[in-house]
């Protein structure tokens, strides 16, 4: 991968952690909840993303960005009022922003009205206070800038040009904001040209502030042949008269503080203006200064013309430098640091902790012949290798793992559409979003998620006068939570609606033949029947459901997250969604069975007992079906050598091992295998990328001999069972009366 396309790739992760933040903070507007730091979150979000885009040139998503955030700063400084119907324009725009996003970083083109709707209605709301918000209407000033630069590059911008005319400011805010002069002192480093940063574009954003004068210093410039292609060479200066403060200029440099040094002296600050200076220091954590480490802490004050206003920049520098910062050298230890990693590399050391993995249990194999108590140091030495190991293993996967709550930002507004649409009043309660789960898992819970809201909304949540007539309150809830149990995670989607009409559900399963129509099944069978595919208990077909392509598309999500699905539904009081998750896609806790000359391990998550059952508990039904009566309950037997078709002399399973095993139906079944070896901790080896889908087959591992094992899928076991008649599985019995 060449520098260009790693940066970009950087630019397009911040990208979907901005867009993500974003929702979020307009989600706190749009429920009433914000003020003006959410406002300036939303602001700080698209200006960072349209810095970026106009690094590399997209210029699309530029100019959408430019509009959107003079919107938004015409509301963060209380021109704009951020009433229902602007939060919901600003939240259809962020939709149409995210869209260029993704259309940038895949090469598509979108057809050109995409973005039309969104730009005129942003557009109408700057012109309400009398700001013209069209990029376009400041072309012919850009234009200028451009030919002065083209015509005498950085000596033209060292001569005293004539000031810019500032824009017009609109009448109600020129009677408010008086305007101030700032001289801004700019020195890019090496580091802002190496992320394809360019200088013209922010001197471009400063000129749209105000009257504007601009000086190079080119001093440093070295002889032709001593050039570094990505050498910071020239340093700014600019006088900038605005009514827009000194956050404005700030916002400017925000996608470039960590590679610059930069100052900002207000050259006519107010009379009150030291009171404020500190406060707005206190009120921004995140200041300029803290993003240049070489900074003199008040090189502001010598500038200032007024000896009572020189105190207050000293301050709000020092403040800023203690806060730290990628950008803020060494000086504040206790700042908290982060780095930016590839994924690939994460995964990379994830793959060689699993070889780790493999390795120690090659070892534990080929010493199990010694005796640990004549081998007492070697014994002790694999113990510790082995907690080391799962620290270790612990550590990396966290390195993976990720808050729930990137996707549980996406929920408050579809349930708020949802109850738009379907004319209901539905809130939504969320808990444990800073549940954390692997990376991989979180991007395939999307989808799922959102059928289940869907679910819960439209077919769960009765509508104001029902639930008022069933004596409930007018507003329906579901509530969302997520929590870590027992190494697995579990997610919970719990509504207080109609629940789960079971007649309706079997009189819809009939009808489609899915069911016998002299079939008698469990409450927990019937629900279950939902997750069919083409099942739809809608009477009509809608734009939210009604075409039955939805919860099946859930159960099998989860299922190939080696996750399962589970209901509970009360009627009249409502259902809860229950997904149970694994941490990690990469490792997992297994029992080793022996079947023949095989060995298969089976995942601890399905495992509910293992015995070796006595002749009396077994039942031979009329198609030669086995039944393991077990506490007043049956369960079907599959002998695993009958499914892969391994060569076994067992076919008593009072001379075998039986392993009850769970499905995510919450049925049973029993696997009659030979043998048990014992529990192991093993790392998950795709097949996919070399074999097609093998029923019954989850993944493979690397056993401590060096031996390939298949890992087992117990619903394709069943599948297999059921359907191809090896080890038949028949309906499910009741157990006769006592």
């Amino acid at each position: 991968m060449d520098d260009l396309a790693q940066f970009k790739q950087t630019f397009f992760s911040e990208c979907e952690e901005l867009l993500g933040d974003l929702e979020g903070h307009l989600m706190a507007l749009q429920a009433g909840e914000g003020d003006n730091g959410t406002l300036n979150a939303v602001f700080r979000a698209i200006h960072s993303i349209k810095g970026g885009a106009g690094a590399f040139g997209f210029e699309r998503l530029v100019a959408f960005a430019h509009i959107f955030e003079t919107v938004l700063d015409l509301m963060r400084d209380g021109r704009l009022e951020p009433t229902p119907d602007s939060v919901l324009v600003v939240l259809h725009c962020a939709d149409i922003l995210s869209d260029l996003v993704k259309a940038a970083q895949t090469g598509t083109e979108l057809p050109a009205e995409h973005e039309s709707d969104g730009r005129k209605s942003l557009i109408d709301m700057a012109a309400t206070v009398g700001v013209n918000a069209d990029p376009h209407a400041a072309d012919e000033a850009m234009a200028a800038l451009d030919a002065q630069l083209a015509a005498g590059g950085a000596d033209a911008l060292m001569d005293e040009p004539a000031p810019a005319k500032a824009p017009e400011p609109a009448p109600a805010a020129a009677a408010k904001v008086p305007l101030l002069k700032y001289l801004v002192k700019f020195a890019p480093r090496d580091a802002l040209y190496q992320r394809a940063n360019e200088p013209l574009i922010l001197i471009r954003e400063l000129r749209e502030l105000g009257s504007f004068i601009a000086r190079a210093n080119a001093d440093a410039i070295p002889p032709l042949d001593q050039i570094q292609p990505e050498g910071a060479y020239i340093k700014w200066e600019f006088d900038i008269e605005t009514d827009r403060g000194e956050q404005a200029i700030k916002d400017v440099f925000e996608f470039v503080l960590d590679d610059c040094d930069l100052e900002i002296t207000c050259l006519n600050p107010p009379d009150a203006a030291a009171e404020p200076a500190v406060a707005e220091a206190e009120d921004e954590p995140e200041p300029v200064a803290e993003a240049a480490p070489k900074q003199a802490a008040a090189p502001a004050a010598a500038a200032a013309p007024k000896a009572e206003a020189t105190a207050a920049p000293k301050p709000a520098a020092a403040k800023a430098e203690a806060g730290g910062g990628a950008g803020g050298g060494g000086g504040d230890t206790k700042a908290v640091r982060s780095i930016r990693v590839d994924l690939d590399r994460v995964d990379k050391l994830v793959n060689m902790v699993g070889e780790l993995v493999i390795t120690h249990a090659m070892i534990a194999q080929q010493t199990e012949h010694l005796h640990a108590d004549q081998h007492p140091e070697l014994a002790n030495g694999l113990a510790e290798l082995s907690h080391h190991i799962r620290d270790l293993q612990e550590s990396v996967m966290a390195m993976r793992a990720q808050p729930v709550k990137s996707v549980f930002a996406r929920l408050p507004r579809l349930v708020r559409e949802l109850a738009m649409l379907t004319n209901k009043k539905i809130r939504l309660d969320m808990s444990g979003e800073n549940t954390e789960i692997d990376k991989t898992v979180i991007e395939q819970l999307g989808d799922p998620l959102t059928h289940m809201i869907r679910n819960s909304c439209d077919h769960g949540i009765e509508t104001p006068e029902d639930r008022t007539a069933a004596g409930k309150p007018p507003e329906g809830v579901i509530h969302v939570s997520a929590d870590q149990r027992g190494g697995r995670i579990v997610i919970e989607i719990t509504d207080d609606g109609r629940g789960i009409n079971r007649e309706k559900v079997m009189k819809k399963a009939i009808e489609k033949k899915l069911v016998a129509p002299d079939a008698t099944l469990s409450n927990e069978e019937i629900d279950n029947l939902i997750f069919l595919p083409g099942f739809s208990t809608a009477d009509t077909v809608s734009n939210i459901s009604g075409r039955g392509v939805g919860m099946d598309v859930v159960r099998q999500n989860i299922q190939s997250l080696g996750g399962r699905v589970h209901i509970q539904s009360r009627p009249g009081q409502g259902s809860s969604f229950i997904l149970t998750l694994p941490l990690t896609l990469a490792v997992l806790d297994g029992m080793v069975l022996k079947v023949g000359v095989q060995s298969y391990i089976l995942p601890l998550a399905n495992i509910v007992e293992s015995l070796r059952p006595e002749k009396d508990q077994i039942n031979v039904v009329a198609n030669q079906s086995e039944l393991l009566r077990i506490r007043g309950e049956y369960v079907p037997l599959v002998y695993l050598h009958r499914i892969f078709k391994v060569p076994s002399g067992i076919n008593d399973p009072t001379k075998a091992l039986v392993i009850i095993v769970e499905m995510e139906d919450s049925s049973k079944m029993g696997l009659v295998v030979d043998e048990i070896i014992g529990q192991q901790q093993v790392v998950i080896k795709s097949l996919e990328e070399n074999f097609d889908p093998i029923r019954g087959v989850g993944a493979a591992t690397i056993l401590g001999n060096g031996r390939v094992s298949l890992i087992l899928d117990v619903a394709g076991i069943k599948h297999i069972a059921e359907h191809e008649g090896q080890g038949r599985n028949p309906p499910r019995l009741t157990a006769p009366a006592a």
